[in-house]
């Protein structure tokens, strides 16, 4: 930890400011750094970490990352089945989750996270002052001016990458007495106990699937149905991790899954008295209960943000946000990590990105750093040239094995433009909304798309002459889009755009 007790960027001014410690704001501090970009990094913590220095509760990540694959681990192609690693360019930095596991299970432990996320801030050499606390913020001119616990820093761009991690409750009569997610007691004191959680989201459904060893009873209750990612084809919905109580539900074991609304929570002299409504018949029951926690989810901690005209929306009070991430009302103010999930895309088919978990939301800091570098600094990044009979096996490679396509689905898009004048350029991963409503050159791109009930599938975007055109590819039992029925149909998407006889490989 000793090259972590630096304290580098004193209070002053800089071009660019980073707030946040977590994985999205050392993504994006390695980017920036990668990228020649002088900024400060500033964190409220004591080391790298953010919420995962608390949190998950039961210890364990919903995401997984597999150490055998057939891929080398710092590969591109492997990134797809590491879902919790930092991006890196260097091959000593990458795939660093896999090296700090116990290998017990292919799910990391919370104090596992941590390390690897320490380990890559160290190895990369992350100048980070920590122990900074954010505290207000306010404009002066083109700048816009951070109070923290150890004096002002101003920046006329700042990106907030401080998660969704605050403790949120409805305004339900009572709730606000009972414990949150954030803190449950130890497991065993709630031996041969009847608990109620609020919420039916993965936080509920973790509490349930740890108690169950413990309590006599568990009563999980919000308005709306429970849905499985596993039927969903997606992120949305409880994660297979958690399903047994829902099991034991359905077969009538210990635990009660209620579509109803709290009305009210009583404290009694034993416990608690909970009256829920149900969303089904309007009927009203009262449950007589040890203890109640609220599972009811986090917002936003952007404290006087709002104030300054950032334009937040739902529960979770996320910002609302450009495509590339910046504040939809305040020029200047971006965000990073888990606030991604605010610039919410196409939504095709009402699947959501995956902008709030590591494995998506790392590759949009590295979009966002690249981003910066060119629209506010000036920095011309290199963009490959394409042979036009390249140009078919490229795409469907990304398909096939791109882990941004993967993990972004519907979301993040690879790119080719054509120019008359500069030829066939590569222009990297770009947000798909961009593309689709955005002008440009005559351009190719193709992302991963799931509709909520079928394998993944390929889809193409042609832009010709300022239109764009949607083309479908077929699924593949076993993820393959680089075969002939694949190529054919490729083929006769980008005839509009690169012309028939470009399409064909050269002889």
């Amino acid at each position: 930890m000793a090259e972590l007790a630096k304290k580098p960027f004193p209070p002053g001014r800089y071009p660019l400011i980073v707030v946040g410690s977590g994985p999205g704001g050392l993504q994006l501090t390695y980017s920036l750094t990668r990228l020649g970009i002088a900024h400060a990094a500033l964190s409220g913590d004591p080391v790298p970490g953010g919420m995962f220095r608390r949190w998950p509760v039961f210890q364990r990540m919903l995401s997984w990352t597999k150490p055998y694959t057939g891929f080398d681990r710092v590969s591109r192609a492997y990134e797809r089945y590491d879902w919790n690693s930092l991006l890196a360019d260097e091959d000593s930095n990458r795939a660093l989750m896999a090296g700090v596991m116990d290998g017990t299970s292919y799910f990391p432990s919370r104090p596992e996270m941590e390390r690897g996320l320490v380990a890559f801030a160290e190895g990369a050499g992350l100048q980070i002052r920590y122990d900074c606390l954010w505290e207000s913020t306010r404009r002066a001119g083109d700048d816009f001016v951070l109070g923290t616990s150890v004096g002002e820093y101003r920046a006329p761009l700042v990106v907030f990458a401080v998660g969704v991690a605050q403790p949120w409750k409805p305004p339900t009569a009572g709730l606000d007495a009972v414990p949150h997610y954030g803190e449950l007691r130890a497991a065993e004191t709630y031996a041969n106990r009847r608990v109620f959680i609020v919420g039916k989201q993965n936080s509920g459904f973790e509490i349930a699937t740890g108690l169950l060893p413990w309590a006599r009873q568990i009563v999980l209750a919000s308005p709306s149905p429970t849905k499985l990612s596993v039927n969903t084809h997606s992120l949305v919905g409880v994660r297979a991790r958690y399903v047994q109580p829902y099991e034991d539900s359905v077969l009538a074991g210990g635990v009660v899954i209620l579509d109803a609304s709290i009305e009210e929570v009583q404290h009694t002299d034993g416990g608690y008295r909970v009256r829920t409504r149900s969303a089904h018949d309007n009927a009203t029951r009262s449950f007589e209960v040890d203890d109640v926690i609220a599972a009811t989810g986090f917002t936003t901690p952007l404290q006087d943000l709002p104030e300054l005209g950032v334009a937040t929306f739902g529960q979770s009070r996320l910002p609302a946000q450009t495509p590339f991430w910046e504040s939809a009302t305040v020029p200047g103010i971006y965000f990073a990590g888990t606030i991604t999930q605010g610039s919410q895309g196409l939504r095709k088919h009402g699947i959501p990105s995956n902008s709030g978990a590591v494995q998506g939301h790392r590759y949009n800091a590295r979009v966002l750093a690249r981003h910066l570098a060119e629209t506010r600094f000036g920095i011309k990044l290199p963009r490959p040239k394409l042979a036009p009979d390249q140009v078919l096996p490229f795409l469907l490679a990304e398909a096939s094995r791109g882990p941004e396509l993967w993990h972004q689905r519907s979301y993040l898009a690879r790119v080719v433009t054509v120019d008359r004048d500069t030829g066939i350029l590569d222009e990297g991963i770009v947000p798909l909304a961009h593309f689709v409503d955005g002008r440009g050159p005559d351009a190719v791109a193709i992302a991963l798309e799931s509709n909520g009930r079928d394998d993944p599938y390929p889809v193409i975007y042609t832009r010709r002459r300022g239109a764009v055109t949607e083309h479908l590819l077929p699924p593949d039992p076993l993820l393959d889009f680089e075969r002939d029925e694949h190529r054919q149909a490729s083929s006769a998407a980008l005839v509009e755009v690169l012309g028939e006889s470009l399409t064909q490989p050269a002889r």
